[in-house]
C-alpha cells in the first residue's frame, strides 16, 4: 500500500472483495507523463528470496536485476501505479511482477491458517518484513532507526519458507487438524490440480479423497492478491471460519513451493486488448454458451446497457478486470473474515469460560500479537473486532448491576486486551491520524459505564503511566490517585508518549551509541559511568516502550532499549544502597521503614520485568528450524538458551542478553513493594511471580549465570529497605518466600552460606509478626491491618502462608544431618510461622525426612520434627482445633521414635503439652502399651520408669479432671497397688461433686471387672443418687446402668439391696422400670455373689416384706401415677396400648395378697374420673370388667 491507505480502515474498513478496478486500454491520444510520484516508496526490501520446494537447492547465481526490480516494485506498488507510471510496459517485465506478486512466506499462510504459530527469536520481524511494504510501517521511521529494522529482518527470512511444511505446529493434538496442517497434506498428496494464475487471481481445484463414509469430493479454489498479501479467498467447501480453509492453504502453498508449474499469464484485460473485434465475438460467444444457464441474463443485461448511449456504464472509461491487481486507492491488507471474528469472539464469551473458551480467546490474542509483529494491519483490526465483542458481553451489565466481581479468567483475558492496546498505542510507526482514531475509541469504551476497572471492583489507583513514583512519604496515596482507571486508561494515557527524543532515538538505533567525550551539564543523566547510555523513565512505562518495539517486530531496538533500561536499574539499584549505608543504624533501630514502593513491578498491569526477560531470553533461544515443535504429548519442548554477547559500545563488556534477563528478573522479583488492595490484584502478584519463576527455572544455571545470581543475591540482601529481603522492610511488604525458595534451590550447590542466609532472611512475615496473638493462629486470613483505610484485608494470606511453609520445609530437608543449620532453621520456623497447621505439616515432613524406609534415621532432624511438634502442643492447648487429635497421636508416634527419653520427657511435661484427657487416654496409655516396649525394645528398668511416669501423669490429670480423667487413671495404675488406692479415693472423692452418673456407673462397671464388687456397690450407690429418672423415660440410657446397680447389690446380699432400693425408689419413677427391677429381685434368692465371710440364705424374697415391699409400693404408685398422666392427654389411636399398659400394670397389682382388690378399685376409679372417654372406658371394661 504505497499511499498509506491501509492505516486509514483500521477502525472502519470497507468491505473486502476481489479486485475489479477499471482497466483502460491505450490509445493514439492516450499520453501517461512520466513522473517521479512514487519512486521514492521503492527501494530492496525484506523479501526473503526465491521460495524453493522441499529438498531443491538453491541457485548459485544471482537473480537477474529484472527479478530484482520486479520483487521490489510486486512487493511495493499497486499495479495501477506502474501503468500510470510507464506509457508501456514490455510483456515480460509485466510477467514477472505479477509473478512476484504473490505472497512469497508459508508464515504468512500459516498465520491467517492456525492459532498457534510461534517463531524463534527473529520469527516476528522476519514475517514481518516478508510481507510488509513500508507503507505498512506508517511514516517515515525516527533517524536512526528505520535502517536496520528495514532490512536486517527479511535477510532473516530469506529461505525459511522450506519446512514448514514438516516442523510448523499447532496446540492441541500437535495441530494435526488445523488447516495449514490439513492442506500441507492435501499438497503432499497430489490433491491440487488446475492451478491457473491470471494476473492477480490464482484458481485451482482441490479433492478431498474418499473416505469410509464419503466419496471424494473437488471443491474450486479462487484467491486474489496484491503486493504480496492474499485479499479475497473463495471456496466450494463454504468454509465458515476466522481462518482459511485447508483447499485455500493447499493452493497456496502448491503456488508457493512450485511456481513454475503454474500457467501463468497476464491480466485478462491484456490478453482481450491483443484481440481483434471477430476474435472479441468468439471470445464473448464461447463463453456465453459455456455458462449459458449462469451469466447469458447478465450478459444480455450488459449488452443492453453498453448499446444504451445514456447508460451509465457508457459514461467511464475502461472497463472492470478481477484480475488486473489493486487500484492505488485500494487498501492493502490480508482478507479477514470479520463476521467470523465477531462470531466467534461473541461465542467464546457466551461459554463463560468452559469448553476451553478461554485458551481459544487467549491465542486470539496470540494470533493479533503475530500480527503486530509481522507488522500486519490485520492486528489492530482485529483486535478493534475483539474489543467490541467483549463490550458487547451481557454479562458486564449483570455483574455490575448484581454488584459482583468477575471470574479471575475473566480478568486475565481483559487484562490481555487492554495490555495489547498499550501495544498499538505505543506503536512508533503508526500515523497520528491513526493514532487517534485509536484513542477516540479507547475513550469512547472507557467512558461506558460497564467498561471493567484495572484493579478489578476496588478503587485503589495507581499512579499516571508517564509518572515515575516517588521512594519517599511526602506524597500522600490520595494525591497520586486518579479517579476511575478502567482496563482501557493506560493505552489511553499513552497518547502522552512518543519517540522523537533524541537521546532514545540514538539509544534504539545503535549499538554503539556511548557517552561524547566532551558531555554537557545536561548529558551527565543520560549515560553510566561507563559511557553506556540510560533511560530515566517511569519504569513500567518504559517497559511499555520495549514490549511495543517487540511485538510490532522490531527486536534489536527493544534490546537496546532493554539494556539501556537494566543500566538504569543498576544505577538505581547502587543509589539505593548507597543511601540505605547512610540510614542504616538509625533504620535498624526502629526495626521498620515506612521506605517502600507503592507501585510493584511484579503483579503490575503491563507486566514490565515479564516483558524485559522475554525480550532479552527470546534473543537468546535455540530453535532448530525456528517453528514450533509439538512433542508426542502434545507438549512444547522446553526451550533452549545460549549466551549471546550484549552489543555495546563498551569494549570491556563482557555480558550476555542471558546473563541480563536473570539479572533484570532478579532485580524485579526482589523489589520491596507494598501488597496491593483487592483479591484480584493480589491474586495477580501471586500469579505473575508463578510465571516468572516458571520461566526463570528454564534456564539452565551455567558459571556465568551462576555469578550473575550471587552478585544480585548479594545486593538484595545488603539493599535495605528497598529490596524485599533486605534488613528493614515495610510491614505492607509483600513477602519474599515463593522467590526465596527458588533462590535457594538455585544457589544451594553453589554457595550454601549465600543460599541458607538469603532463605532465613525470606522466612519473615512481617503483617503477622507485629500483630500476631499469642493463641492459635491457624485461621488469620482476614487479619485486619494496621492502615485500615489504605489496605484492609489480605486476602491472600492464606497462599502466602502456605508458601512460607514451603520454604521452610525447603531448607529442612537440605539441611538434613547439619545439626547447626538445623537449628537455625527452627529457630527461624518457631519465630516467623504463626499457623500451628503449618508448623504441624513441616514437623510432619522432617520426620518422613529424618525417617525414610531404606536407610537409617536422622536423629537431628527427627529432634527437629519434635521440638516442632511439641510447638504445635503448646500452640493448640487451649484452642479449638479438629486436628488436635491426630496431632497429639502423631507426636506421642515422633517421640517413640526418638527414644525413651522423649517420652518420659513429654509425660512428665504432659500440663504444657496436652489436656488431661489427652495426657491418659492417648499419651500415657500408648507410652506403656505393648506395641511401645517391643518398638524401643525396653530393659525392665526402662519398662518401670516409664510405668512410673505414666502412673504419676493418671493421678495428677485425676486430681485435675477426676470426671474425665478418673478411669483412666484406675486403668494406668492397676498394677501399682498404691497409686490404684490413690486413683480410687480420688474417683471417691470426686463422686460427691461434680461427677455426673454415668461416669459413676462406667467406673462402678470397671470396679466389678477388676474384682471390686463391694467399691462398685459404693460408686453405683453414689451414681443412683445423681440419677432421676421420670415416668416417661423408659428408653433412657442409664437404664441398664439400674438394673445392672441392682442386680449388683442383689447380689452381694439383703443388706445391700435393702441399701440400695431407697436410692432406686428416690431416683426412678417410671413404672415399667420400677416393675422389671422387682420382677428380677424375686427370681433369685440374693447374696450369690460369692463374698469371703458372708454366707446366702437361699431363700426367695417376698413382696410383702421390707425391703421390696418398698419397691413394690412404689412401683404400685408410679403405675397409678402414670396412668393419669397418659389419660390427660390420650388420642384415640393410642388406645390399645394404653389397653396394654394396664394389663402389664394389673401383673404388679396382683403380687400382693390384697393385690386384686387395689387394681379393681383402680378400675372403677378410671371409670368414675374419665367417663368422658366413653370409647376408652368400653375397652377397659371389655377388657378388665
Amino acid at each position: 500500500m504505497a499511499e498509506g491507505g491501509e492505516r486509514e480502515e483500521l477502525l472502519s474498513p470497507s468491505p473486502v472483495s476481489p479486485a475489479k478496478r477499471l482497466c483502460s486500454w491505450p490509445s493514439p491520444q492516450a499520453h501517461h507523463p512520466r513522473g517521479s510520484s512514487g519512486a521514492a516508496s521503492g527501494g530492496v526490501g525484506g523479501v526473503g528470496g526465491c521460495c524453493l520446494a522441499p529438498g531443491a537447492r538453491p541457485h548459485l547465481q544471482p537473480e537477474s536485476l529484472l527479478d530484482c526490480a520486479a520483487k521490489t516494485v510486486a512487493e511495493k506498488w499497486a499495479y495501477e501505479r506502474v501503468e500510470e507510471r510507464f506509457e508501456r510496459i514490455p510483456e515480460p517485465v509485466q510477467r514477472r511482477i505479477v509473478y512476484w506478486s504473490f505472497p512469497r512466506n508459508e508464515r504468512e499462510i500459516c498465520m491467517y491458517s492456525s492459532f498457534q504459530y510461534r517463531g524463534g527469536p527473529g520469527a516476528g520481524a522476519a514475517g514481518g518484513a516478508a510481507g510488509a511494504s513500508p507503507a505498512e510501517e506508517g511514516p517515515p521511521p525516527p533517524p536512526g532507526a528505520a535502517a536496520p529494522t528495514g532490512s536486517a529482518p527479511g535477510a532473516a527470512a530469506a529461505g525459511t519458507s522450506p519446512g514448514l511444511g514438516t516442523a510448523a505446529g499447532a496446540a492441541g493434538g500437535g495441530g494435526e487438524g488445523l488447516p495449514f496442517r490439513r492442506g500441507i497434506r492435501l499438497l503432499d498428496s497430489g490433491s491440487v490440480e488446475n492451478v491457473l494464475q491470471v494476473g492477480f487471481h490464482l484458481s485451482g481445484t482441490v479433492t478431498e479423497a474418499a473416505t469410509t463414509s464419503e466419496p471424494a469430493v473437488t471443491y474450486k479454489v479462487a484467491i486474489s492478491f496484491d503486493r504480496c498479501k492474499i485479499t479475497s479467498v473463495t471456496c466450494g467447501c463454504g468454509n465458515k471460519d476466522i481462518f482459511y480453509c485447508a483447499h485455500v492453504v493447499a493452493l497456496s502453498l502448491y503456488r508457493i513451493r512450485k511456481p513454475d508449474q503454474v500457467k501463468l499469464r497476464l491480466p485478462i484485460s491484456e490478453t482481450l486488448f491483443q484481440m481483434n473485434r471477430d476474435q472479441l465475438q468468439k471470445f464473448i460467444q464461447y463463453l456465453i454458451t459455456a455458462h449459458h444457464t449462469e451469466v447469458l441474463p447478465t450478459a444480455q443485461k450488459l449488452a443492453d446497457e453498453i448499446l444504451s448511449s445514456n447508460s451509465e456504464i457508457n459514461q467511464v472509461n475502461g472497463a472492470p478486470d478481477p484480475t488486473a491487481g489493486a487500484s492505488i486507492d485500494d487498501e492493502n491488507c490480508w482478507h479477514l473474515d470479520e463476521e467470523q471474528v465477531k462470531e466467534q469472539v461473541k461465542l467464546f464469551l457466551s461459554q463463560g469460560g468452559y469448553y476451553g473458551s478461554g485458551k481459544q480467546l487467549n491465542s486470539m490474542f496470540a494470533k493479533v500479537r503475530e500480527m503486530l509483529r509481522m507488522r500486519d494491519s490485520n492486528g489492530a483490526r482485529m483486535l478493534t473486532l475483539i474489543t467490541e465483542q467483549f463490550m458487547a458481553d451481557p454479562r458486564l451489565t449483570l455483574w455490575r448491576q448484581q454488584g459482583t466481581s468477575m471470574t479471575d479468567k475473566c480478568r486475565q483475558l481483559w487484562d490481555e486486551l487492554g495490555a495489547l492496546w498499550v501495544c498499538i498505542i505505543l506503536n512508533p510507526h503508526c500515523k497520528l491520524e491513526e493514532k487517534s482514531c485509536w484513542l477516540q475509541q479507547l475513550q469512547k469504551w472507557s467512558d461506558l459505564d460497564i467498561c471493567p476497572l484495572e484493579d478489578g471492583n476496588y478503587g485503589h489507583e495507581l499512579p499516571n503511566i508517564t509518572n515515575a513514583l516517588p521512594q519517599n512519604t511526602s506524597h500522600s496515596p490520595d494525591s497520586l490517585s486518579r479517579p476511575r482507571r478502567t482496563v482501557f486508561t493506560r493505552a489511553i494515557e499513552g497518547r502522552e508518549l512518543h519517540w522523537q527524543d533524541s537521546h532514545l532515538q540514538r539509544i534504539i538505533s545503535s549499538d554503539i551509541y556511548t557517552a561524547p567525550a566532551c558531555q554537557q551539564e545536561s548529558e551527565r543523566l543520560l549515560f553510566n559511568s561507563q559511557g553506556q547510555p540510560l533511560w530515566l523513565e517511569h519504569v513500567p512505562t518504559a517497559c511499555a516502550r520495549v514490549d511495543a518495539l517487540r511485538s510490532h517486530g522490531y527486536p534489536k531496538e527493544a534490546l537496546r532499549l532493554t539494556v539501556a533500561i537494566i543500566n538504569t536499574l543498576r544505577l538505581q539499584q547502587q543509589r539505593q544502597l548507597e543511601i540505605y549505608k547512610h540510614q542504616k543504624k538509625e533504620l535498624l533501630q526502629r526495626g521498620t521503614t515506612t521506605i517502600t514502593n507503592l507501585e510493584g513491578w511484579v503483579g503490575h498491569p503491563l507486566d514490565p520485568i515479564g516483558c524485559l526477560f522475554l525480550t532479552l531470553t527470546e534473543a537468546c533461544r535455540l530453535n532448530d528450524d525456528g517453528y514450533l515443535e509439538v512433542s508426542d504429548m502434545n507438549e512444547s519442548r522446553p526451550p533452549v538458551y545460549q549466551h549471546v554477547p550484549v552489543a555495546t559500545g563498551c569494549p570491556n563488556s563482557h555480558e550476555s542478553y542471558l546473563s541480563l534477563a536473570l539479572e533484570v528478573a532478579l532485580m524485579g522479583m526482589g523489589q520491596q513493594r507494598v501488597m496491593p488492595e483487592g483479591l484480584y490484584a493480589q491474586d495477580k502478584v501471586c500469579r505473575n511471580e508463578e510465571q516468572l519463576l516458571s520461566r526463570l527455572q528454564e534456564l539452565q544455571l551455567d558459571d556465568e549465570l551462576v555469578q550473575t545470581l550471587q552478585k544480585q543475591c548479594i545486593l538484595l540482601l545488603e539493599g535495605g529497605p528497598f529490596s524485599g529481603l533486605g534488613e528493614v522492610i515495610h510491614r505492607e511488604s509483600v513477602p519474599m518466600h515463593t522467590f526465596a525458595k527458588y533462590l535457594f534451590s538455585a544457589l544451594l550447590p553453589h554457595d550454601p552460606d549465600l543460599s541458607y542466609k538469603l532463605a532465613l532472611r525470606a522466612m519473615r512475615l512481617p503483617v503477622l509478626e507485629n500483630s500476631a496473638s499469642t493463641g492459635d493462629s491457624s485461621h488469620p486470613h482476614h487479619m485486619v491491618s494496621v492502615v485500615p483505610s489504605r489496605y484492609p484485608r489480605w486476602f491472600t494470606l492464606g497462599h502466602l502462608e502456605s508458601q512460607q511453609c514451603e520454604l521452610a520445609s525447603t531448607m529442612l530437608t537440605a539441611a538434613k544431618g547439619d545439626t547447626l543449620r538445623l537449628r537455625t532453621i527452627l529457630e527461624a520456623i518457631q519465630k516467623h510461622i504463626h499457623s500451628s497447621s503449618l508448623i504441624f505439616k513441616l514437623a510432619q515432613d522432617a520426620f518422613k525426612i529424618a525417617t525414610p524406609t531404606d536407610s537409617s534415621t536422622d536423629s537431628t532432624l527427627l529432634n527437629v520434627a519434635l521440638e516442632l511438634g511439641l510447638q504445635v502442643m503448646r500452640m493448640t492447648l487451649s484452642t479449638l482445633n479438629w486436628r488436635r487429635r491426630e496431632m497429639v497421636r502423631w507426636l506421642v508416634t515422633c517421640a517413640t521414635e526418638v527414644g525413651v527419653r522423649a517420652l518420659v520427657s513429654i509425660l512428665q511435661s504432659w500440663y504444657t503439652l496436652f489436656t488431661p484427657t489427652e495426657a491418659t487416654s492417648i499419651v500415657a496409655a500408648t507410652a506403656v502399651s505393648h506395641t511401645t516396649i517391643l518398638r524401643l525394645s525396653l530393659d525392665y528398668p526402662q519398662r518401670e520408669e516409664l510405668a512410673s511416669c505414666a502412673r504419676t501423669l493418671a493421678l495428677q490429670c485425676a486430681m485435675k479432671d477426676p470426671q474425665s480423667c478418673a478411669l483412666s487413671a484406675l486403668t494406668l495404675c492397676e498394677k501399682d497397688h498404691i497409686a490404684f488406692e490413690a486413683a480410687y479415693q480420688i474417683a471417691i472423692d470426686a463422686a460427691t461433686g461434680g461427677m455426673t452418673h454415668s461416669q459413676l456407673f462406667t467406673i462402678a462397671r470397671y470396679m466389678e471387672l477388676r474384682g471390686y464388687p463391694l467399691r462398685a456397690f459404693k460408686l453405683a450407690s453414689l451414681a443412683m443418687s445423681h440419677l432421676n429418672l421420670a415416668y416417661n423415660q423408659d428408653t433412657h440410657p442409664a437404664i441398664n446402668d439400674v438394673l445392672w446397680a441392682c442386680a449388683l447389690s442383689h447380689s452381694l446380699g439383703k443388706n445391700e439391696l435393702a441399701a440400695l432400693i431407697p436410692l432406686v425408689v428416690k431416683s426412678v419413677h417410671c413404672a415399667t422400670v420400677l416393675s422389671d427391677i422387682l420382677r428380677r429381685c424375686t427370681v433369685t434368692a440374693p447374696g450369690l455373689a460369692g463374698i469371703p465371710g458372708r454366707r446366702s440364705s437361699g431363700k426367695l424374697m417376698s413382696t410383702d416384706k421390707a425391703p421390696l415391699r418398698q419397691l413394690l409400693d412404689a412401683t404400685i404408685n408410679a403405675y397409678i401415677n402414670t396412668t393419669h398422666s397418659r389419660l390427660t392427654h390420650i388420642s384415640p389411636r393410642h388406645y390399645g396400648e394404653f389397653i396394654e399398659f394396664l394389663s402389664k400394670a394389673r401383673e404388679t397389682f396382683l403380687l400382693p395378697q390384697d393385690g386384686h382388690l387395689q387394681f379393681a378399685q383402680f378400675i372403677d376409679n378410671l371409670k368414675q374420673i374419665y367417663k368422658g372417654k366413653k370409647k376408652l372406658m368400653l375397652l377397659v371394661r371389655e377388657r378388665f370388667g
